[in-house]
């Protein structure tokens, strides 16, 4: 398909949208999207986006407040100490750091994954989220949020309507946003180092920042990555694997129709998602294949009554730009900062492709810990990391099967399969705090 074939397409469906009532696309037998603008049915009855029609359901209503309430106000609801923190970054975007506050003990920085946030750590309730173990275990627990997600959607000069705001990839994360965040934490509480645990691209974050600010190696107790990526060479995900595929269109298209934010998050998704997500609807098990589409699947680790709170919360939000990075990693094999082309590159970095990251930077001890269902960290790739991180101390193989990216954090079993034994490892190796 030309680009210009598919831009044209895309045009006439936009302009034309009163008209058109669904749009899909297909790579090879792989369905990548499947877009219906006719009304919605419920049990065989059209609804309206704006009717007043209520859904009558049997869902526990503490179930339904959850998919509203922000990260904040969960953990205030379930009588956590709850508190709300602003860090600038020197780059100027404003992010919101989420505490569960155990004021004089050791700190922990908990770094969400791709389209996430901090809500992630907490949103499946007492007893069953790793924010909340970690609290009762007596941490003093962190959350942070990453520019462009849900809770940092500021900078000091751009709004979100602006191109200009969502220019950057999960490169200046690592460069920006985590090291700001960190000097904040330390800062605030006046110790010399902190706990990290980073899901997915919080792993990514700090492999960049070790890159990039190696002195920040120093403020690190240890390092826990979950799902960690750095090489998408054997990436699963469709998702991922079409952006690799057909990167030079996509990123073409969207910035003709601009569209700088990636799946943003607005009232119209959260709404959708709640009513093909809720647990009485019979499209809940199709839900649960759109959640796990560039993830993998392990129907059982995931409790589905909790599918409204989870599509509540996520997507989070993301820049264009950054899911273009993740297809230029799985195109190239690389851990690179972003391909702006040979001329640009030149330009930027002095090279005809961008330079790869420092991973030997590292130096803090490393805990890895990956699953065999898992379509972004395939242990392939963990393997291919693990081979050049200098300072490994765990490599662990969750001990199932069908475990897979979103088990790490969400996982009916996680705490027995995995967080116990992270807990150990934490305590192994706090000797050098304060």
């Amino acid at each position: 398909m030309s680009v210009s074939f598919l831009v044209t397409a895309l045009c006439l469906c936009l302009l034309q949208s009163e008209i058109v009532e669904s749009i899909s696309f297909t790579l090879g037998n792989l369905s990548l999207f499947n877009v219906d603008f006719r009304t919605p049915t419920f049990l065989g009855r059209s609804l309206a986006l704006d009717s007043s029609l209520r859904i009558e359901s049997h869902v526990d209503p503490n179930i339904e407040e959850d998919s509203h309430l922000n990260t904040y106000s969960l953990i205030h609801k379930y009588g956590y100490p709850a508190e709300n923190h602003s860090v600038e970054t020197d780059d100027g975007y404003i992010l919101t750091l989420h505490r569960i506050a155990r004021h004089g003990a050791t700190p922990v920085l908990l770094v969400h994954g791709l389209l996430d946030s901090s809500a992630t750590w907490v949103m499946m309730g007492p007893n069953k989220a790793l924010g909340y173990l970690l609290y009762d275990q007596g941490y003093d627990v962190w959350m942070a949020n990453v520019r462009g997600n849900t809770y940092s959607r500021k900078h000091v000069k751009y709004s979100t309507h602006h191109a200009k705001f969502w220019d950057f990839t999960f490169h200046e994360m690592g460069k920006h946003d985590i090291p700001s965040t960190i000097d904040y934490i330390l800062n605030s509480t006046g110790v010399s180092q902190l706990h990290y645990i980073g899901h997915s691209q919080g792993s990514v974050v700090f492999w960049i920042m070790a890159s990039e600010r190696p002195e920040y190696m120093d403020k690190i107790v240890l390092m826990q990555a979950l799902a960690p990526v750095a090489f998408l060479k054997h990436c699963r995900s469709p998702v991922v694997n079409f952006l690799a595929e057909w990167h030079l269109s996509v990123s073409l298209v969207l910035k003709l129709i601009g569209v700088h934010e990636f799946l943003p998050k607005n009232e119209f998704i959260s709404m959708f998602n709640r009513i093909i997500c809720d647990e009485t609807t019979i499209t809940k098990e199709i839900c649960s294949n759109v959640i796990f589409l560039t993830t993998g699947f392990d129907k059982l680790q995931l409790n589905e009554t909790m599918l409204p709170v989870i599509v509540g919360h996520s997507p989070a939000g993301a820049s264009t730009k950054q899911m273009q990075h993740y297809g230029q990693l799985n195109r190239s094999g690389a851990f690179r900062q972003f391909d702006y082309g040979w001329l640009r590159n030149h330009w930027r970095y002095g090279t005809l492709v961008p330079p790869s990251y420092h991973l030997e930077n590292v130096r803090v001890k490393v805990a890895l810990y990956y699953g065999q269902n898992d379509w972004l960290a395939p242990p392939e790739d963990v393997e291919m990391l693990y081979n050049q991180l200098p300072n490994v101390v765990t490599k662990y193989l969750v001990d199932d099967n069908e475990f897979n990216h979103l088990d790490f954090i969400w996982g009916i079993d996680a705490r027995e399969l995995l967080w116990d034994r992270m807990l150990e490892n934490m305590r192994n190796h706090e000797n050098s705090v304060l």
